[in-house]
């Protein structure tokens, strides 16, 4: 099995669909997760200049157990220069999936900011 076969069985397709994994470090307090998102500009901003200027500061989300130990996901999301207006801009994200404590979790850490 691959790894991304493995991660769409372990993480939401929306993380999957828009995040990388890094590194996973065993602890003793669970196991981390780091993501980092996709070096792909915002399809919303298709029609200007866009540099990827690294990373807005992490989010750390408690997600569901992994083997009985608490899992910990590190997700840092990726804030663009643009070159035609000299803003910062950063990807809009929805995400659905009512119901879901991870789902309301993760809205909050894309509309924060």
């Amino acid at each position: 099995m691959e790894q991304q076969e493995l991660l769409k069985l372990l993480l939401p397709t929306e993380l999957i669909e828009h995040f990388d994994l890094i590194r996973i470090e065993p602890m003793e307090d669970g196991y981390h997760l780091f993501l980092d998102q996709h070096n792909i500009p915002p399809a919303e901003f298709a029609s200007h200049k866009l540099e990827s200027k690294g990373f807005l500061d992490q989010a750390i989300i408690r997600d569901f157990p992994l083997r009985g130990k608490a899992c910990f996901l590190h997700l840092r999301r990726r804030k663009w220069h643009d070159h035609d207006t000299g803003r910062i801009r950063l990807q809009f994200m929805e995400y659905g999936g009512r119901g879901h404590a991870f789902n309301r979790r993760v809205r909050c850490f894309f509309k924060r900011i």
